[in-house]
């Protein structure tokens, strides 16, 4: 069927389907054929073309191919272009990277793409989101994200809308209330007829508008590389107009040694790999989480999992199995059969969470009893009602929420379940009105009901995996502290005996002072597991939660690192940044260490690259200052970059390195990379000046500098290393031999000239002394270092 293209809609009638009939087949294909389907993309990945054309078409592609035609149109030999090679390969491996991981996540993403109960043709089809159409009817229910606007005809629900507005508070719709996609259902069900679909929906408008904003929030890393490359990209044109019209002007040098010159200061300014080399590792690390079944909707996060200290969880589905069961009932009277309250109150009820479904499930027979009134269970009362003709009204819910100052009545039958780990529901009689809260005075306990859930087999591998990697975990629950505690206890969990009632903790100072010394938190409302996440993240951790209902939706939005079980409530995949098809919690060591891996591997792969990149800044200053010519020509940098960073840091960037990220990325890579940049200017600009005053020709000069830079660049490579392993010392021996090749047997291709045998006795205690200053650079770096962070 032919399409309309998006963004040029016809217009077509409104259909006011009836809500248990839905659109024909007939109607869908026409709102399909001219557009009208919830098809908006705007926050969707880069198409492949785009993705090709955002690696072609960068500033400082443009700068390289400048530079390569004024090499050509001055004479100078195609071999001092070379670095075009280099650029080349880095947009083929980019490209190539970037859309095999694209492809892989694309597959995931259908996997996990949310779907929704819509009615056509008087049935109720499952179909994903982005196929409905206007004026369809969906049903939505319990923990479902509304995926467009729309009017709701049948039922009742209650909606969150904090995502769109920041207001926490539930808000109850009613028949002929309006709906905003993006909102959660907290509880409830409903007929919603869908009146803005794709981008004209309220999410879409947002999301356009968040995408368009040029501020928009980047990863630490990412953010300090822009402003890395800003700096230098705004240095690259005086620098090079300025040290042209030295060699040109001034030192009087030919037009093609002058560009030459010119053209690798410049290149040798440009960080040309660094940026692609963060890019490439994040996707690749994409492309394997993939393969583990982890889809990933945004790479920043894999930068927050390498600096993670802490993690939150919930008891139910991360600790324990997702599923609950019922194991005994307590009656605490004998008026009431309490087996067929059950059974009449569960047999037309709706489950909306995992202990009604438990309830459901066990309590699934026929009742007369006749339902006029239901309260829903919410996340901030943790109660629900209902009300039966001529039987009268009954609560079921958590004991303290539902008695109140009448806990003390329960309280020592529920704690000795509690200690066990079990979850304790109430059910009483209740003779007052629901208008403002229970009235504890007007109800009449009745009965217990023991419900418990296994504790995942693998979870107490998986939490002593984060005690030895230093990783708090923090468990956050609305249940029963007491409960909470014990089963923490028993899945290994440091601390877990440290538990505290949330609905305790009234000031927002109190949530924080609890936050730092407490392990377990129980009768958390969606609000306070919020505020928990702020507090932790204004002492300066760094936190990674999972959850798997749509009462952890808004802390998910909160955290540094989201995590979603893929079982869990559709609202919670569509917010957070990880999402676990597998909803298997023992997955998550294997998350964090790829996360630790690859920015830990960035990071000492980026020390490599802007060695360099410091070096040759400091050079073409230096000899602007000096009045001394730039020693080396594009090949010689070509060269090295290639043995002692290109090379090297693709190899280093496939090594494990588990250890928990932490500091800056700016200022770690340039401490990083100073020692060996400023040990490679001391070393040239010396030899420069000494070899110039020994009147040494300056095709002989230039390879004495290109051997020194050789050689500080083997002690960046070496220091780097460590601790060396027989895998770290091959790559670093071959690399030396490498460059002992190149500079022997390969000299005149390289355009290195050695001279007489005094120039190349002075070439040979120069390059004994370049280690040298390498290790007296670093030591007092080293010392600086010390001094300042002690004061």
């Amino acid at each position: 069927m032919k399409r309309q293209k998006k963004g040029h809609r016809l217009p077509i009638p409104v259909a006011e389907a009836a809500p248990e009939q839905g659109l024909t087949g007939q109607q869908v294909s026409l709102r399909v054929k001219n557009g009208w389907m919830n098809d908006f993309t705007a926050g969707a990945g880069r198409t492949e073309g785009e993705i090709i054309a955002k690696n072609v078409m960068t500033f400082f592609n443009l700068v390289f191919a400048v530079l390569a035609v004024a090499l050509l149109l001055t004479g100078s030999s195609v071999k001092n272009m070379t670095f075009l090679i280099v650029v080349l390969c880095n947009i083929a491996i980019g490209c190539y990277q970037e859309i095999r991981a694209k492809r892989a996540v694309d597959k995931l993403t259908l996997v996990a793409a949310q779907r929704i109960h819509t009615v056509r043709d008087g049935e109720i089809l499952l179909l994903p989101s982005d196929l409905l159409v206007r004026d369809d009817i969906v049903e939505f229910v319990s923990g479902d994200q509304i995926c467009a606007d729309g009017v709701l005809l049948t039922g009742s629900l209650q909606v969150n809308e904090a995502l769109l507005t920041g207001e926490e508070d539930a808000v109850t719709k009613m028949p002929g209330d309006h709906l905003l996609s993006g909102s959660i259902v907290l509880s409830g069900k409903g007929r919603v007829r869908l009146t803005a679909v794709g981008e004209d929906s309220f999410a879409a408008k947002l999301a356009a508008a968040a995408k368009a904003d040029p501020h928009a929030a980047k990863s630490e890393m990412m953010a300090a590389l822009d402003k890395l490359i800003r700096w230098v990209g705004i240095a690259l044109m005086p620098v090079g107009i300025l040290l042209f019209s030295q060699a040109f002007f001034v030192l009087k040098d030919n037009l093609t040694a002058s560009t030459q010159s010119t053209v690798a200061a410049l290149v040798g300014m440009i960080p040309e790999g660094l940026y692609l080399l963060t890019s490439i590792a994040m996707a690749a690390s994409s492309l394997k989480l993939t393969r583990d079944r982890v889809l990933v909707k945004d790479l920043n996060c894999i930068e927050a999992l390498a600096q993670v200290d802490v993690l939150c969880v919930d008891k139910t589905g991360t600790i324990t199995e997702p599923g609950m069961e019922v194991e005994q009932l307590i009656a605490l009277s004998d008026e009431k059969d309490l087996e067929e309250l059950l059974t009449a109150y569960y047999s037309g009820a709706e489950a909306e969470n995992d202990t009604a479904r438990a309830m459901t499930q066990r309590f699934s027979g026929s009742s007369s009893w006749v339902c006029t009134q239901r309260v829903p269970f919410t996340s901030q009362t943790k109660w629900s009602a209902a009300v039966f003709e001529g039987k009268g009204a009954y609560v079921i819910g958590a004991p303290e929420f539902i008695l109140g100052d009448r806990y003390c009545e329960v309280r020592s039958s529920v704690e000795e379940w509690s200690k066990k780990g079990s979850r304790v529901l109430l059910v009483a009689a209740y003779s007052g009105t629901f208008e403002g809260g229970l009235d504890a005075g007007q109800l009449q306990p009745f009965g217990l009901v023991i419900l418990s859930n296994r504790i995942r087999a693998s979870a107490p591998d998986t939490f002593r995996y984060f005690r030895q990697q230093g990783v708090t975990v923090k468990v956050i629950s609305g249940d029963n502290p007491l409960t909470v505690s014990q089963v923490a206890l028993r899945s290994g969990i440091p601390g877990a005996e440290n538990y505290v009632d949330a609905s305790t903790l009234h000031t927002d100072e109190a949530l924080a002072e609890a936050a730092e010394h407490c392990t377990v938190f129980g009768r958390v409302t969606p609000g306070q597991k919020k505020k928990l996440l702020m507090a932790l993240k204004a002492a300066g951790h760094t936190v990674a939660m999972t959850g798997d209902g749509v009462n952890d939706v808004l802390a998910l939005k909160e955290a540094d690192c989201s995590v979603a079980m893929a079982s869990g409530a559709q609202a919670t995949s569509q917010v957070s940044q990880l999402v676990l098809l597998n909803s298997d919690f023992s997955a998550m060591p294997a998350i964090v260490g790829e996360g630790r891996r690859v920015i830990n591997n960035i990071q000492r792969a980026a020390s490599l690259f802007l060695v360099k990149n410091i070096l040759s800044m400091g050079l073409a200053l230096t000899c602007l200052a000096t009045g001394k010519p730039y020693p080396f020509i594009p090949l010689h940098l070509t060269l090295i970059s290639a043995l002692t960073i290109g090379v090297p840091s693709f190899f280093l960037a496939m090594e494990p390195n588990y250890e928990r990220v932490s500091g800056k990325f700016l200022p770690t890579v340039l401490r990083r990379a100073l020692s060996g940049g400023l040990s490679g200017l001391i070393a040239v600009v010396t030899a420069q000046h000494l070899m110039g005053y020994w009147n040494i020709p300056p095709e002989h000069i230039s390879t004495t500098c290109a051997a020194l830079i050789g050689v500080v660049g083997l002690a960046v490579l070496g220091k780097t290393c460590k601790p060396f392993h027989l895998f770290r010392y091959l790559l670093w021996g071959t690399m030396a031999l490498g460059l002992v090749f190149c500079f022997t047997v390969l000299a005149p291709f390289f355009d290195l000239t050695h001279g007489t045998w005094e120039t190349t006795k002075v070439m040979l205690i120069m390059l004994v002394g370049a280690p040298v200053i390498f290790f007296l650079v670093d030591q007092a770096l080293n010392l600086l270092e010390r001094v300042i962070q002690k004061r």
